[in-house]
């Protein structure tokens, strides 16, 4: 949660400096994405031993997603190299992590 919440204040600020239209858009979607996660592994933390799968199973899925749509910004060049690059290897050590909490349940 902590490094999920920490790579989210790293996007937050980088998302305050993509062009307008591209922020309005693409950003707002990552933005969801990113909340979206937070919420589940929130939920992860509270929810019945035998239901916590189905939801780690669900914040991998977005997590996929949102790697997916930051490969998108990246590639229309709106998103700098380096600032893509600090963002994927965050998302990556994150999808080790919900990896590590698959094979625990």
């Amino acid at each position: 949660m902590q490094k999920l919440t920490e790579t989210y204040l790293l996007w937050h600020g980088f998302s305050l400096q993509l062009p307008r239209l591209v922020r309005y858009n693409l950003g707002i979607k990552i933005d969801n994405l990113f909340t979206e996660i937070l919420e589940i592994i929130l939920t992860v933390k509270y929810a019945a031993k035998e239901n916590k799968l189905s939801f780690i199973d669900k914040a991998a899925i977005k997590l996929d997603s949102l790697k997916f749509f930051l490969q998108i910004l990246w590639q229309t060049k709106s998103l700098e190299n380096k600032k893509y690059l600090q963002l994927s290897e965050a998302l990556n050590e994150i999808g080790k992590i919900i990896g590590g909490w698959k094979k625990l349940f």
